[in-house]
């Protein structure tokens, strides 16, 4: 039985569809097994995927064919629900189709949750130090750095990368939790999937490990921007929209009761006043995140013309 689950969404992926590496992958390894998501495909993605199944086996691979494009968010989600829903599986996760994260990294990643009891998630992060290949553009490095920094404010937690398309997950009750609803978010739900980790351990008991202790970003030793994204600019507006809603939902209230959150005085425990947790403010948390995003994308625009140039 696999010990690695791997959901792998795809859409329109035709042209950049590394068939031949996954099948290398799944020819090498026993311990993973993987589960394309065909999201709606409107291209030959679908039959390039069932030919990979075909002659993979339903043992190594298969195919979750969706009707109707419904996004990245809901891909994932999809596909890592099948994969708890057939059990026999220790760790679930999801990687981008067009393997700008290798797939040798996924024993890298799976290791440290196969060694560390304590870790629930691992996720593989972009950094440039000596001795690794990340070849990542001007101006998604520098928009990736603010985004992190905006979103290690919202979630109150210090992140380096959010973004990056390889992430494993420990299978518990809390990871069936977060994937019991749809996401709320398009081009962020990764960031949402912390966020409702965070909301499930705040109703469990005083003696519940923080959840940045166990979170684990692992150093990639190679990664490369490949062309195509489907990210395009007015995405970054959504996506600023998207950390505001995820603040507002998850945050100043309790998900998934919707209740918004309040707490009590700390000298007075039985005091009927209480004021919501809300701080710093959520309109002054909007206006922030807003023009941060606004500024850093137009500023990351501007350098990488100038570096064209």
């Amino acid at each position: 039985m696999a010990v690695v689950s791997l959901v792998v969404p795809c859409y329109n992926e035709a042209s950049r569809l590394h068939d031949a590496d996954f099948a290398a992958f799944l020819c090498e390894t026993d311990q993973a097994r993987i589960i394309f998501v065909d999201d709606g495909s409107t291209d030959s993605t679908g039959s390039l995927l069932d030919a990979l199944v075909r002659r993979m086996g339903k043992g190594k691979c298969e195919l979750l064919s969706l009707k109707k494009n419904g996004g990245k968010a809901e891909a994932v989600r999809a596909g890592m629900r099948h994969a708890l829903a057939h059990g026999g599986t220790q760790i679930v996760g999801f990687w981008d189709s067009d393997l700008a994260t290798p797939l040798d990294a996924v024993a890298q990643l799976a290791s440290v949750l196969l060694e560390h009891g304590d870790i629930q998630m691992v996720f593989g992060a972009r950094v440039a130090l000596l001795g690794r290949r990340i070849n990542r553009s001007l101006k998604r490095h520098y928009l990736g750095r603010v985004f992190a920094t905006l979103t290690s404010l919202v979630l109150q937690m210090p992140i380096y990368d959010t973004q990056c398309g390889a992430k494993l997950f420990r299978v518990s009750d809390d990871l069936r939790a977060v994937l019991s609803q749809p996401f709320l978010t398009r081009w962020v739900f990764d960031v949402e999937m912390i966020a409702r980790f965070a909301a499930v351990r705040r109703l469990k008991s005083e003696g519940c490990i923080p959840l940045e202790e166990v979170v684990y970003e692992f150093p990639l030793h190679r990664w490369i921007d490949v062309a195509g994204s489907k990210l395009k600019t007015f995405d970054i507006l959504r996506m600023a929209f998207g950390l505001v809603r995820i603040r507002a939902v998850y945050f100043a209230h309790e998900w998934p009761s919707g209740l918004r959150r309040v707490r009590y005085a700390p000298q007075d425990a039985n005091a009927k006043s209480k004021r919501a947790d809300l701080s710093p403010g959520t309109a002054w948390l909007c206006v922030l995140l807003l023009a941060a995003i606004l500024l850093a994308a137009t500023a990351c625009t501007i350098a990488a013309a100038a570096v064209d140039a």
